[in-house]
């Protein structure tokens, strides 16, 4: 078999990781072969976690589902009470991302992201304020923490549709959830209980048993993965960590990589653009009664998941992402533009449909371009986490814009929303100039590097701590 003799051997210097897998010797593949080494890992690792990641949307949404079926007056959540029990998920659902990002590496995906998948199928049970605080706690390491190790499996511009493919499953759950929903209202008086109970217990026992197969399906990491071959495990390790640099990206952990995080601007920057997504991905009200008001929500997620794909698709084949971002924030504000206007409820379903395509495209798009453009395994770990944490606490103002007081047109949740979006269009632009800069510069150093027929001036072990801000390392656009 033919193999790759390493072209990155810029000095003899040793590089510790290579002792591993044999990464001198690494097999030349076909892009048919290579195709297929693609598809095995995404059959093998993709359809549990997505499964996974519809439960979990379906776990935190049904309490939505369960205020159509009666649990608002059951437990007399009237006032402010019901906003209330959605914040407090939303809070501790941000303080632990960031966290739980720095423990999956130690404790191994294997187990962990089953482990949180498990604890949170059990805190379904009620108690309502603390069980949703509960929750938060638990779900708050699947989504960054998944995201995270998918970063560790697939090269930069591969990145978006599988993470699509994984954020897919809630916008499918977003139908699912009201047709599921809808049937299980029809349980109400079963046993002594009221439908919105059998929403928490049905779907709570199905998260439960997706954790426990969990165990036994999810694996860790390309170097230990038991269904590749050597030459297979060594060929993904190889194209991951030559993927946007010379030498490969740092691996071990320190605190300077989680204070490079902290201290990142491309973080700051990025976390606006996430916000004028996640408020309106959280922002739409149908307003009829309970069985319409389910039903009425199948079509735009399904659209809305189809729209993901394709987006997913292409900016990964043309390795941009910032376009497609811009799209979805168009179509946010078009949708947005729509309901707050005095249109026909017709016209309005049509803007929700927008919205929910718009939303839910660009988010995967929005994650993937930080996680492409920061290097060192846990200065992205801790940075994308960081994105998501703060950036979801636009959830907690989503939550509370829709007042009850301002149906049916609900003016003041879509202003708001329309002021996310606007956020939006000022920080995308800013942070493409600054990425087309950094990368101009990096480019013209290079090229006089070469007339001089200077050497490089930094060994691996330098190369590697700088990350991102190496000369070698070019932004995703």
């Amino acid at each position: 078999m033919n193999s790759i003799s390493s072209e990155h051997n810029q000095c003899d210097e040793e590089r510790p990781e290579d002792s591993v897998l044999d990464l001198k010797n690494v097999p030349v593949l076909t892009p048919e072969q290579e195709k297929k080494l693609w598809r095995k890992i995404d059959l093998r690792i993709m359809p549990i976690l997505s499964l996974m990641y519809l439960l979990a949307f379906l776990d935190r949404g049904n309490i939505g589902n369960a205020a159509l079926e009666g649990i608002i007056t059951q437990l007399d959540l009237t006032g402010d009470k019901f906003n209330i029990v959605l914040i407090m998920f939303i809070i501790t659902y941000c303080l632990f991302e960031c966290p739980s990002n720095l423990v999956l590496k130690a404790i191994r995906p294997s187990r962990w992201l089953p482990g949180i998948n498990f604890a949170w199928g059990v805190v379904m049970y009620p108690q309502l304020v603390g069980v949703r605080i509960c929750l938060g706690i638990t779900e708050a390491g699947l989504f960054p923490g998944v995201v995270y190790y998918l970063t560790l499996w697939y090269p930069r511009h591969m990145l978006q549709y599988r993470i699509g493919l994984f954020f897919g499953a809630a916008t499918v759950a977003g139908a699912f959830s009201g047709l599921l929903a809808f049937g299980i209202g029809y349980m109400g008086g079963m046993e002594g209980l009221e439908a919105w109970s059998w929403i928490f217990l049905i779907e709570g026992l199905a998260t439960i048993v997706v954790a426990i197969i969990s165990f036994f399906v999810l694996v860790d990491f390309p170097e230990t993965a038991k269904f590749l071959t050597p030459e297979e495990r060594a060929f993904v390790v190889w194209r991951k960590k030559y993927d946007n640099s010379s030498v490969g990206e740092e691996k071990k952990f320190a605190v300077k990589h989680v204070w490079a995080a902290f201290t990142d601007w491309q973080i700051w920057l990025h976390i606006p653009i996430y916000v004028s997504i996640v408020g309106p991905r959280n922002a739409f009200s149908f307003g009829y009664n309970t069985p319409v008001s389910q039903l009425l929500t199948v079509p735009p997620y399904i659209a809305g998941t189809i729209t993901l794909l394709v987006f997913a698709h292409y900016s990964d084949k043309l390795k941009m992402r910032s376009p497609f971002i811009l799209a979805g924030l168009t179509m946010c504000l078009i949708g947005f533009s729509i309901n707050i206007s005095t249109a026909p409820d017709s016209v309005k379903y049509f803007g929700t449909y927008v919205i929910v395509m718009g939303s839910y495209a660009s988010l995967p798009g929005i994650i993937s371009w930080l996680g492409n453009n920061l290097s060192g395994q846990y200065k992205r770990g801790v940075g994308m986490a960081l994105e998501m944490s703060i950036g979801n606490l636009s959830g907690v103002v989503a939550a509370t814009v829709y007042r009850s007081r301002d149906a049916p047109r609900f003016i003041f949740g879509y202003a708001f929303e329309l002021m996310f979006v606007g956020i939006g269009f000022i920080f995308l632009p800013l942070v493409v100039f600054i990425y087309k800069r950094i990368n101009a510069k990096r480019d013209a150093a290079e090229r006089l590097a070469r007339e001089r027929g200077e050497k490089v001036q930094y060994s691996y072990q330098e190369l590697r701590d700088l990350g991102d801000r190496a000369p070698d390392f070019r932004y995703t656009l």
